[in-house]
Order: C-alpha cells, then structure tokens, then sequence
C-alpha cells in the first residue's frame, strides 16, 4: 500500500513577511504603531508651526536647533536610567510623557510655549531612541541582535512612508483642525505603545552579561558578582572609554548622510541644476524602497566587529561617491541630471544600510554589557549630534559652493570610513 504525500502549501506571502522571531515580530508591531504616527506628525509639522501657530520660519529653525541640543544632552542620562530602572519600564514612561508632551502641540500659540514645548518633546524622543536602543539589547540576543535591528529599520520606514502618505488628507485639508487632528493621532500612538511594552520579554542582557564574566573569570581577571540584581559594571565608563569615543565620532560623521538626502539635494535640484523638482520626492522614495528591500540583507556584511568595521569603511567609499556624482549634475540637461542624480541615491543607499548595519553592530559589541544603557546612551547622542550638524555642513560647504563643494563631505565621508578600521582595532585591545 502506497501513500501519496500530500504537497506542503508555500507560506503566503504576508507570512513571509514576519519575521521568524517572535520577539521580533513584538517588536515590529511596536515600531510599526509608532512610526505611523511618527510619518503623520513629520509631514505636516513645519507647516503647523508656520501657517497655523503662526511662528515665522526663522523662529521654528531657532526651536529646532535648540531642541536638537536639548536631544543630544538628554541622551546620555537616559541611557544610565535604562540601565538602574530597567529598558522597559522606563521607555513605558517615556512614551507615557512624549504621548502627553506631543498632545500639547496644540495648545502652541507663540514663541514661549513653542519652545518649551519642542524643547522637552524632542529632549524625551531622543531619550526614548537610546533607552529603545537598549531596550532591543534586552529583549534580543546577541546572535540575532542586529539583523532584528535591520528588520525593524526597514518596519520604520514602511511606518513613516505610511503615515506621510496618511498625512496628505491633512495637507489637502490645511485646517487647524486637520493638522490637531494628525497631532492627536500621533499622541495616541506613544500611549499604545506604551501597552505594547507590556509584551516584550526583557531576558538577553543577562545572558551577554553572563557570557561576559565568565570570559573574564578564564582570563583571570577575578569575579565579578551581581548585586541588587543588577550586574556591575565591569570596564571604564561609556564617558571615559576613549576607543568607543573615537568609534563614536566617526559614526557620527557617517551620520551627515542624512542631510545629503533630506537637505543637500533638494536644494542642489533646485538651484544648481535643470532637473525637474519631482526628482526630490523620487529620491526619498527610492531611498524608502531600498532600505525597506536591502537593510536586512546588508547586516551579511556583518558578522564581528572586524567585518562590521570594513562595512563602515565601505558605506564611507560609497558615500563618497555619491557625493561626487551629485556634483557631476550640474550643468546637465534635466533628463540626465535626473537619472544621474538617482543614480547618486542608490549609491548613497548602499552606503546607509551598511553604515546602519555596521554601526549597529559596533556600538551593542563594543560597548560593556554591564551597562548597555549608558554606552547607547553615548553612542546615540553622537548620531544625533551628527544629524543635528548635517543641514549646516552639507549647506556650508556642498550647497554654498557649487560641484567642489561636495568634495568636502565626500572627503569627510571615505576619512571616516577608513578611520574606523583602525578604531575598531584599537578598541578591541583595549576591551
């Protein structure tokens, strides 16, 4: 008697695209439901606070500047809180805090209560990114942490392409109700999220931690006990950790990528080249495409802090060239100014998921597992920093001074690439 196997049906393709890993898929749910709100509230935010609130356009880039440094300062102490009180329940009340702080963008009517209130509501979202950071330490082990990481990046992105596309009804609108009505949207987002924590297991860092002393023990650097439940701190502070300072630098310098994208070409389209404004929204929107179909495939590239290391000294070639390219545009019909100038974009793509990749990688690995907070706490504060400088580095330079001037961030990109090869390597000496 014979059986007939019966064919396995292929999963379809909605289940192809969940990740495997349970606490992954936790995770992406999460980020997913913040992201939304996230894209909502930054495609109708500038035009809030210029044609509703009523604040001129200088004002808005003097409260953004200065909320971009209260974000930057705020970083380093959140991380050092994740680390006493534990990623998840303080990243439960700062989503608490940002959901009531975003909710009163509302009630802005001048200058004063405009400033102070982007000045805490940034200072908490940056918080809230390295406590986030360390948080997906926790929840993640090792092996799998950074591919999560890339996962859940290429979640984000397909959050806030969905939320700005959410957001063109308000813009179509452009009523204050509209715009409130984005804003609470956005306000709830942070309050959900702050539910959906309840769900996310908080079990790897034990384990890294774990993993680490007895690395230490066989070395025969003595024990190292646990107290109060929470494991000591075992190296130098993240502060006084030079190697993981200078790794930290030359990540933030590969952070002004950001700015060549959201700042340096469209404004580069519009005053030194033929090409149709269109062009603008087809790079951001390449760019989406791309990071959403390649960022988990580029975490490959890297395995251990070495492979991580050449992938940053890769994206840095990379992103030198697109810059470079760029700079070729000028003077071209508008057709090819066009396709050189996506062209350009893929370049500057495949120098951003590696850069992504590596940096995510480098900055859990070299950091003490003892006090992950603290050390995303340090590395996020340098990334944003570096965001935070961009518009003014690529404009200044880039913008300001035609086709040469992109050789200054092209320089500073394939420098700061190559530099951390040799950082790399110091700092692991030094671990």
């Amino acid at each position: 008697m014979t059986s007939t196997a019966v064919p396995t049906a292929p999963p379809t393709a909605p289940r192809r695209l969940l990740h495997p890993d349970p606490v992954v898929r936790r995770l992406s749910w999460m980020v997913l439901v913040n992201t939304v709100g996230n894209g909502l509230f930054m495609a109708v935010s500038v035009l809030y606070f210029t044609r509703v609130t009523g604040l001129g356009v200088g004002r808005v880039g003097i409260g953004l500047t200065a909320a971009g440094l209260c974000g930057v300062v705020a970083s380093i102490p959140a991380g050092r809180a994740a680390d006493r009180w534990g990623s998840r329940r303080m990243l439960t009340v700062l989503c608490v805090v940002e959901a009531a702080g975003m909710a009163s963008y509302v009630l802005v009517r001048g200058f004063a209560v405009f400033m102070v209130v982007v000045c805490l509501e940034t200072a908490v979202d940056r918080a809230s990114s390295t406590v986030r950071n360390t948080l997906y330490a926790d929840a993640l082990p090792k092996a799998t942490r950074v591919q999560g990481r890339a996962y859940l990046r290429a979640v984000t992105n397909v959050g806030i392409g969905a939320g700005a596309a959410v957001a063109a009804l308000a813009l179509q609108a452009d009523s204050r109700p509209a715009y409130d009505a984005v804003i609470l949207v956005n306000a709830v987002t942070f309050a959900a999220v702050a539910a959906m924590l309840t769900r996310i297991p908080v079990t790897a860092r034990g384990a890294d931690v774990a993993s680490a002393v007895r690395a230490r023990e066989s070395a025969g650097e003595g024990d190292a006990q646990d107290t109060a439940g929470a494991p000591p701190a075992t190296r130098r502070g993240a502060l006084r950790d030079a190697p993981y300072l200078a790794v930290t630098l030359l990540n933030a310098l590969l952070t002004l990528q950001f700015a060549v994208l959201n700042v340096g070409i469209p404004l580069w389209v519009v005053r030194e080249t033929d090409a149709p404004r269109v062009v603008v929204s087809a790079a951001l929107i390449l760019n989406t495409v791309l990071v959403v179909a390649f960022q988990v495939r580029a975490t490959r590239a890297t395995r251990d802090l070495r492979s991580a290391a050449r992938a940053c000294r890769a994206s840095g070639l990379l992103l030198a060239g697109s810059c470079l390219v760029i700079a070729v545009t000028h003077g071209l019909p508008g057709g090819a100014a066009a396709a050189v100038l996506l062209a350009a974009v893929v370049l500057e793509t495949a120098g951003e998921v590696l850069s992504q990749a590596g940096g995510w990688l480098l900055g859990y690995d070299l950091a003490d597992p003892a006090a992950t907070g603290a050390y995303q706490g340090v590395f996020n504060a340098g990334a944003s920093a570096g965001m935070m400088a961009g518009p003014a580095v690529v404009t200044a330079t880039a913008v300001d001074h035609g086709p040469l001037g992109w050789a200054v961030p092209a320089a500073l990109f394939a420098l700061s690439g190559a530099a951390m090869v040799p950082a790399v390597r110091w700092a692991e000496h030094r671990r």
